[in-house]
């Protein structure tokens, strides 16, 4: 099998040493050539290359960001199996990054070696999985997208990486406090939610939209907004009409509680399974998708494509 391995240096748990080690590892089972990412966007082009050189398989050694530039690469602008595109090569990954949710929503050991070798007795037995991914402005995501304040605490945290800060935990939530009380404008609600055939949701401040459970992790804590969302359904959305310290801090204990209930109160709206639905806001606003910030934005078309994508796991 003809593969093509995309390894990002700056990821967290990324280093040379857990590099050669995949790429040993994974040599003696495939065809490898291994690629280093260099900018941002450059494993969407590696992706797209090996569309073009017609591999079978891309594997990622990175973080959630790594892996949504290649599932970008692969997908382009049609799932697998539209007319106008060659067969599109499977995915495999392994973790590299801080959070690495879409890697642990599959099952993968948090471990890169470990994660490493589930991959390959997936190889060796050809065991493969179609998932559903969503598009937000045709923008594929794997597991999440957020409109409103989560997309402001990524964007935050971007702005610190940039700066050499590493991803953490606290450092999530000590910029999502600051967002909080600092900077949201938590007296304007500023979105509407649009679907076909169903009234117009006005007065949001915030919408999390989910393509697989949990949504992201505080440490080894998972936190599900919508703990129905999976991979073989449509896409989830937790929309909040109200974010005051008591309604915000009781959302957030119902995410972080293990029962496997969806957060519920007047102040939530809590859909599953939509196949379509458009998000419209009164103002430039934040948006994120898998954990990489897009940018401000007045609107995202939301669409989720079921068997967009086959991983190897």
């Amino acid at each position: 099998m003809r593969a093509l391995l995309v390894v990002n240096p700056r990821a967290s748990a990324t280093t040379p040493g857990v590099r050669d080690v995949l790429i040993r590892a994974l040599g003696s089972e495939l065809k490898l050539d291994a690629a280093t990412t260099t900018h941002r966007g450059h494993a969407r082009e590696l992706a797209a290359e090996a569309v073009a050189d017609g591999l079978e398989l891309v594997v990622t050694l990175g973080g959630d960001g790594t892996v949504n530039e290649v599932v970008n690469g692969l997908l382009g602008d049609g799932p697998d199996g539209a007319t106008s595109r060659p067969p599109v090569p499977a995915l495999a990954v392994v973790p590299g990054g801080g959070a690495n949710v879409f890697a642990r929503s599959l099952g993968l050991p948090r471990d890169p070696v470990e994660a490493t070798s589930v991959v390959l007795t997936a190889v060796r037995a050809d065991r493969r999985r179609r998932l559903g991914l969503g598009r937000a402005n045709g923008r594929w995501f794997t597991f999440c997208a957020g409109f409103g304040f989560d997309a402001e605490v990524v964007r935050a945290v971007e702005r610190q990486r940039q700066d050499g800060a590493r991803s953490s935990t606290g450092r999530y939530v000590r910029a999502a406090l600051a967002e909080f009380y600092l900077r949201t404008d938590r007296r304007t609600p500023a979105i509407h939610l649009e679907r076909p055939g169903a009234e117009t949701v006005d007065h949001v401040f915030l919408a999390i939209v989910s393509n697989a459970s949990p949504w992201t992790f505080a440490g080894s804590r998972a936190l599900h907004p919508s703990p129905a969302a999976s991979y073989d359904t449509g896409l989830d959305v937790l929309a909040m009409r109200r974010l005051t310290t008591l309604s915000t801090g009781r959302t957030v204990r119902q995410l972080l509680a293990s029962d496997g209930r969806a957060p519920r109160g007047r102040v939530l709206l809590g859909l599953h399974d939509v196949a379509r639905f458009r998000l419209r806001a009164d103002r430039p606003t934040a948006a994120q998708v898998d954990g990489e910030y897009l940018g401000k934005r007045t609107s995202l078309e939301f669409t989720a494509v079921p068997g967009a994508l086959q991983v190897i796991c």
